[in-house]
């Protein structure tokens, strides 16, 4: 069995039919269909099954295609960049980043790629972390920023910074008998209405609250940044989030954010790719250039945290 093989393979699979994958990759049918058999006979197992609507990949078919994508990929990928290594970067890299890291990140790195890697396209989509992270899994993306790496060890992670987590609040809806921005300590937080994500930040924030035996009032559930800060400015509830999330409506007073104290909320915010992909030139530039542009970013206090050990 060869690279050939398998890419006739991941013909078969894609199409569900033999007929059309032979179109498709311009071999004939009769011939397409050999190759299959003799790969089943060689590996000793059937990977599809065959009926009058088209191909069923079995599950040992489904184990081969996993395999079969990463063998190819990771073939592609060292064509491209040995064709390159004589030349300039360039490329295309997806990147996924999650609204709040987006507020303090995507702008900057976009205008530092396309100054510094004039050839290298980025293609930045934002989302919530949870969905990041499948697509990661799935290759959808190259790279991603992420703050929860439980269950992640398919990642190869690099620690960027850590954010300290506040109380968000209107400004003229202050819920306690103190000066608005005053520090909160975590357990009053217990009677107050909260609108919280149901991403990785929910999840960072209930940890801090089970081992303070803190109860919170969660009275509304939104996977939407900006709808969760706008509800909360127009004083339907609080929530908590990285200072990069509400620096704008911060600064134009229509929330009030406040440390939160007894204990400080922390996360880590982490660049991640998938440790079975091999990088392109263009993602490793990619890569470089966002761990410059984040210690700048903290650096200015354009991003507010404290920078990991290098």
């Amino acid at each position: 069995m060869d690279l050939r093989h398998l890419k006739y393979f991941l013909a078969i699979a894609e199409a569900r039919s033999i007929s059309v994958a032979a179109q498709t990759i311009g071999v004939a049918q009769p011939s397409l269909s050999q190759h299959l058999k003799r790969m089943e006979e060689e590996l000793g197992v059937r990977l599809v099954e065959r009926s009058p609507r088209g191909t069923m990949l079995t599950e040992e078919g489904w184990v081969l295609v996993e395999h079969a994508r990463r063998i190819c990929g990771m073939l592609d990928a060292c064509v491209e960049e040995m064709r390159n290594l004589s030349g300039e970067v360039r490329g295309t890299v997806n990147f996924g980043i999650p609204p709040s890291a987006a507020m303090a990140l995507s702008v900057p790195l976009a205008e530092t790629v396309r100054l510094e890697l004039p050839n290298v396209r980025l293609r930045a989509v934002e989302s919530m972390s949870t969905y990041i992270m499948g697509w990661i899994e799935d290759r959808t993306v190259d790279l991603a920023i992420v703050y929860d790496l439980e269950n992640a060890d398919h990642l190869r992670a690099t620690h960027l910074v850590t954010e300290t987590l506040d109380f968000i609040s209107a400004p003229d809806s202050w819920p306690f008998d103190t000066v608005p921005g005053t520090p909160v300590p975590f357990k009053d937080l217990e009677g107050v209405e909260m609108i919280l994500p149901s991403n990785g930040l929910r999840r960072t924030i209930e940890k801090f609250a089970h081992v303070r035996g803190v109860k919170l009032n969660v009275v509304m559930d939104m996977d939407a940044m900006t709808q969760i800060k706008e509800l909360v400015a127009r004083g339907s509830g609080y929530a908590i989030f990285a200072p990069a999330a509400t620096q704008d409506l911060v600064s134009r007073g229509e929330l009030v954010r406040a440390p939160i104290i007894e204990p400080v909320l922390t996360r880590p915010v982490h660049l991640v790719h998938h440790r079975d992909v091999v990088q392109s030139r263009a993602c490793r530039a990619v890569e470089a250039l966002t761990l410059k542009v984040v210690r700048e970013l903290v650096a200015r206090g354009l991003w507010e945290g404290t920078l990991a050990e290098a």
